[in-house]
């Protein structure tokens, strides 16, 4: 089973085949732009040496990596790495590849202004749908979240399941095409800030999820909306905070 995007990032590694393993190199070259927009890949013979795999299983990987928006075929002219805008982001590997470059405050920025489009709906729509389990699985994942013995990672994931499962109580499908993206945002914050270092933070955090749940039980769609805006805010602050207090750092 392929480790989800937080996971790896956490571990640092990831188990791969040899077409995974050249899916991966080269959509990072391509995302860190060692192969830049608009640039033509070199050819197959110069790849299949370079990954050291068969011709068969290079073309499997620009399939994969054509897929994913990031290059295309053209006869007689070669792969051409195509425009930022035609990449789909809400790949997970796209995604990952971003992280590993190291990725800008506006990157992030976005990031949240897409989970502020879709995660406070998905929680109205948990509290129009959710079911008297799914609220008591939601509500003991947010407790969870307050334990102290929290590490950054496994708050990370304690936080990543929390909102998984309210995407997955909203009851509509097309919502959990966005988990990627929850889960991105969650990375970032996990690579650059956990609030898992001061036991009052943690507390903070654990009873913002709560009241979330709290609204979502009431069947209250306004305030399930708000708490979670609420939640996706205070960790957009944190990570802003971060990103500075990281460029200082460096300036000086």
């Amino acid at each position: 089973m392929r480790k989800s995007l937080l996971e790896t990032v956490i571990t640092g590694s990831n188990t791969r085949t040899s077409h995974a393993q050249v899916v991966d190199e080269l959509g990072k070259a391509i995302i860190a732009g060692e192969f830049p927009v608009g640039a033509i890949l070199p050819g197959d013979p110069e790849l299949a040496m370079r990954f050291k795999v068969s011709r068969t299983v290079l073309r499997e990987a620009m399939k994969t990596l054509a897929a994913k928006g990031l290059i295309i075929p053209r006869a007689r002219i070669g792969t051409r790495v195509t425009s930022r805008n035609q990449w789909n982001l809400f790949d997970g590997d796209v995604l990952t590849w971003h992280f590993h470059g190291g990725v800008n405050e506006e990157f992030l920025y976005d990031l949240s202004e897409i989970r502020l489009a879709f995660e406070p709906h998905a929680a109205v729509l948990a509290a129009r749908n959710a079911t008297e389990a799914e609220i008591s699985g939601m509500m003991r994942l947010a407790v969870a979240m307050g334990d102290p013995e929290h590490t950054a990672e496994t708050l990370a994931m304690a936080d990543l399941r929390f909102h998984l499962a309210v995407v997955e109580a909203s009851a509509n499908p097309f919502m959990r095409t966005v988990g990627s993206l929850i889960e991105a945002a969650l990375v970032g914050i996990f690579k650059l800030s956990s609030p898992a270092s001061d036991r009052s933070k943690i507390d903070d955090v654990a009873r913002s999820h709560i009241r979330i749940v709290e609204q979502i039980s009431r069947r209250d769609e306004a305030g399930a909306r708000a708490a979670m805006e609420n939640v996706i805010k205070v960790g957009r602050e944190r990570v802003r905070v971060a990103l500075h207090e990281n460029t200082e750092s460096i300036a000086s």
